[in-house]
């Protein structure tokens, strides 16, 4: 006898399951669905369903790689369409942001303006009486507030007279509106990035469609990118002229810091050229301030529209007025007239100078330390080794005795001067016109040296004088030192001997023997050469 789980298994047998099916009537729900494909051996290798139960239901395999080569196609199409539409719907938002960002750069309040007048100590308007206003700035206002237009400007002056803080206090009537500055500097990758960062510009190197480029648009030198950046401006400028009708302004800080090279040329020969046809068009206004002299000489050779404006130490009552206005800043005193009338024929007009002084206690013994700074820096540069220095060295002493012999001259000039000083003008310094002074030096290539290290200053007229009045006392100081006529007078010597070394040549002649000699005649020809013989005593046997 089974035991009954055995028995319930055994009703199940396949021969009883069968039975089952086949006893279901026809109308019935079957128990299981028929398969819906074909997993056979014959047929594993079809693909997609059976067309009807009755035919065979099978497709060619041509035909199912034509519909499977058609959904591909159109996936791809889909695909690519939306893809570019979603790059050209980047491409021209990115160019339109660009473009706003610009824009947004002239806004007014800009921060780097704020930053700049403290740093050049421009005071705000609680303080504004206490801000020195030179002759200059009102026309320096005009040209910023757009009124003066149709030129683009050089603005010379020596470091420390306030170019710039006239700049910054122009800037600051207007909070900024329309104007950008940026200072140059010598490397041109550092040039560009500045010039981006005052112009909001980024060069495309934010654009995400460069990583699709097998070169991207930022693949380039620094000059082109500047290039690009100048177009964008202009379309800038393009845009705020009709709205406000003047031009933007760009103003250029510290343009001597560009070097004097192939690069540096044509940096200054594009912006030169954006300049002039700025100018004509009263698109944009550039101002390029600069301490040297061959920036000037580099702009002359182009410049039709260009404007220059010198930028001078203040006369001696404006000096005194504005060193007042330091004193009374820093330490709210009143200073006696006859302190700063000496402090004044010590230091002259120079702001910077003033400045310094106006901060210390005792104004006097720093402007003795102003003027010992001077002689140092000068000494350092300049000074001559006596006739005792070694050939190695002079190359660099022609260029320090060159130095000497100016400065010698611009003292005695000044013994020869009917006036040096004037009651209401104050300092009146010696000066030659350049290419006097390249004669004296009898050098035409060191002065503008010379000008860069602030030793001498070439004005926009092409006068050479010292740097300051500190330097030029520097200079009788040196001058007058015991003996210091008869060292450079013996510097001089022995640069010409070492030169005139340099042109001898020696002819050596090797001892002769049995008499004989060497006859050296100077034919009359053309050339001039000397014609050398050996003469041999005649044998006596012979």
């Amino acid at each position: 006898m089974l035991p009954r789980a055995d028995r319930w298994i055994a009703s199940w047998r396949p021969s009883a399951f069968y039975r089952y099916l086949n006893a279901t009537p026809k109308h019935a729900t079957p128990l299981f669905q028929p398969r819906l494909f074909s997993t056979t051996v014959a047929v594993k290798n079809q693909i997609g369903p059976e067309a009807s139960p009755g035919g065979d239901g099978k497709q060619s395999l041509l035909s199912k790689m034509g519909e499977a080569a058609a959904t591909t196609f159109a996936s791809v199409l889909v695909l690519a369409t939306g893809f570019a539409a979603a790059g050209y719907a980047y491409h021209k938002a990115y160019k339109y942001l660009q473009l706003k960002k610009i824009e947004n750069a002239f806004a007014p309040g800009d921060p780097v303006l704020e930053l700049a007048a403290v740093g050049k100590q421009v005071p705000a308007p609680p303080n504004a009486q206490h801000w020195i206003m030179r002759e200059e700035q009102a026309k320096v206002d005009k040209i910023i507030d757009g009124t003066e237009k149709g030129h683009y400007y050089l603005i010379m002056g020596e470091k420390g007279c306030g170019k710039s803080s006239m700049l910054l206090e122009a800037m600051r009537k207007i909070d900024g509106e329309g104007c950008a500055m940026f200072e140059a500097h010598a490397d041109l990758e550092i040039f560009r990035v500045r010039l981006g960062k005052a112009l909001d510009y980024e060069f495309h190197e934010d654009y995400i469609g460069g990583y699709f480029n097998e070169r991207g648009p930022r693949d380039t030198t620094a000059l082109l990118d500047i290039e690009r950046a100048m177009n964008k401006l202009e379309k800038v400028a393009l845009l705020y002229r009709a709205r406000k009708n003047k031009p933007l302004l760009l103003i250029i800080n510290q343009v001597h810091l560009i070097r004097d090279d192939e690069d540096g040329k044509d940096l200054l020969e594009l912006l030169q050229q954006r300049a002039e046809a700025w100018a004509a068009t009263n698109l944009v206004t550039m101002i390029f301030n600069s301490d040297s002299y061959w920036i000037y000489e580099n702009f002359k050779q182009l410049a039709t529209r260009m404007e220059v404006m010198s930028i001078t130490d203040l006369p001696k009552a404006e000096a005194l007025t504005a060193l007042q206005k330091y004193r009374q800043r820093y330490f709210s005193e009143e200073t006696d007239t006859s302190i700063l009338e000496e402090v004044y024929d010590r230091v002259g007009g120079r702001l910077s100078f003033l400045n310094r002084v106006a901060r210390s206690h005792d104004m006097l013994a720093t402007c003795d330390r102003l003027k010992e700074l001077e002689k140092t820096w000068f000494l350092n540069q300049c000074w001559i080794l006596g006739s005792e220095m070694d050939d190695d060295v002079m190359d660099s002493q022609k260029r320090s005795s060159a130095a000497m012999v100016l400065a010698l001259a611009l003292v005695d000039k000044e013994k020869e001067m009917e006036q040096t000083y004037d009651p209401d003008k104050g300092h009146i310094l010696p000066w030659y016109p350049m290419h006097k002074a390249q004669e004296i030096m009898t050098r035409a290539d060191f002065i503008r040296e010379f000008d860069r290290l602030n030793l001498f200053t070439i004005t926009s007229t092409a006068q050479v004088r010292a740097s300051s009045v500190p330097m030029h006392r520097a200079f009788k100081e040196i001058c007058a030192e015991p003996g210091f006529r008869q060292f450079l007078e013996d510097t001089l010597e022995r640069i010409a001997a070492i030169e005139s070394l340099g042109r001898t040549r020696e002819l050596v002649a090797k001892d002769l023997v049995l008499g004989g000699k060497y006859r050296v005649s100077f034919p009359l020809s053309w050339d001039g050469k000397a014609e050398v013989k050996l003469v041999q005593k005649e044998d006596p046997k012979n």
